[in-house]
């Protein structure tokens, strides 16, 4: 029987939680599912445990050298077979119910892409402490239908603002082939928030459903922690490609949209190539960086009351949620 979802989970040094991943996926309440796995050449066990299980719905697949995660979930694109693709972290795990409802959702609504809220939970704790809508500014109480300029505008490099682009929605697979549309094997940031928008530029009906049925762990070392330059440099990048394509051009929204974030992303980088040696105590490249970077200054005086509360909330109020609120702590 030809699977319905095909769950592809790209793997790397997970061994300690991949175990769960696949379990939440294989004891889903809809069982007409696949699961891919590719260990993008892991130097731990990884692979070891996800080869344990015996399910005829599970396959393992080992690239022979690391080539990152959009290569992995390009390569368990291949291989798939469902009318949906699922997405699924190796170290985050979905609720039982979560595909079955999901599934119901896309096929009421039309969906070409059909996303959740998630919950976030800390590595080292059992319970989440929020949802990524919960701590965004974007209002969804309902099944909501996603535009291009309004995914743009999430995106931006904000205190509160929480991008889809980390939501990991359920895809038509026949419209992936259809478009051509596949990951950037490029980048090493903004991967998943590429391939949404390239589906939204191709006419693609995206709803987000207000409910969580996804886990999505916060702990060090995933393959999402990267340094705010990084993932800001990556997401300026991303723009700059958006901003040339023909198609995008000819949206005079879409390229306000992006051109804003450009904007911002550019800010935010002078401000963090301040900060970073900061934090590293590097004072001498500091004050090198300030010259270099004077917008710094403007920047900091807009963010000093965020970074206030912040700070009162953690050391004087002891709610260390307030300090999982930045973007760059997600993955």
């Amino acid at each position: 029987m030809i699977p319905q979802i095909s769950v592809i989970i790209p793997a790397y040094n997970t061994a300690n939680y991949i175990g769960q991943a696949i379990e939440s996926v294989l004891g889903q309440t809809y069982h007409n599912i696949e699961v891919i796995v590719v260990d993008d050449a892991s130097t731990d066990a990884t692979a070891e445990v996800a080869q344990k299980f015996v399910d005829e719905r599970l396959k393992v697949i080992i690239n022979q050298k690391n080539s990152g995660v959009s290569y992995s979930r390009n390569r368990a694109l291949r291989e798939a077979k469902g009318t949906w693709i699922a997405l699924l972290d190796s170290d985050d795990w979905f609720a039982p119910k979560r595909l079955e409802k999901l599934l119901q959702v896309a096929q009421a609504e039309g969906a070409d892409l059909i996303a959740d809220d998630l919950y976030l939970i800390r590595d080292d704790e059992k319970s989440p402490w929020s949802t990524l809508l919960r701590e965004s500014e974007v209002n969804i109480n309902t099944n909501t239908l996603i535009d291009p300029v309004s995914f743009i505008k999430t995106d931006l490099p904000s205190e509160k603002g929480v991008s889809f682009g980390q939501t990991k929605p359920l895809i038509k697979r026949q419209f992936l082939l259809d478009k051509g549309i596949k990951y950037d094997e490029n980048l090493r940031a903004g991967e998943d928030f590429t391939l949404y928008l390239k589906c939204l530029i191709e006419q693609a009906r995206f709803v987000v459903v207000p409910k969580p049925y996804y886990f999505y762990r916060n702990r060090q070392n995933s393959l999402g922690q990267r340094t705010p330059i990084t993932y800001l440099n990556q997401s300026r990048e991303i723009t700059l490609n958006f901003l040339q394509d023909k198609t995008v051009r000819q949206n005079s929204d879409v390229v306000k949209a992006l051109s804003q974030n450009l904007e911002a992303f550019s800010k935010n980088i002078a401000y963090y190539q301040v900060v970073e040696p900061l934090k590293q105590k590097n004072l001498w490249l500091t004050v090198i960086k300030m010259i270099d970077y004077p917008y710094f200054f403007i920047h900091l005086l807009r963010k000093f009351p965020i970074i206030l509360y912040r700070r009162i909330q953690y050391y004087f109020l002891r709610n260390k949620n307030v300090m999982y609120k930045n973007p760059f702590f997600q993955k």
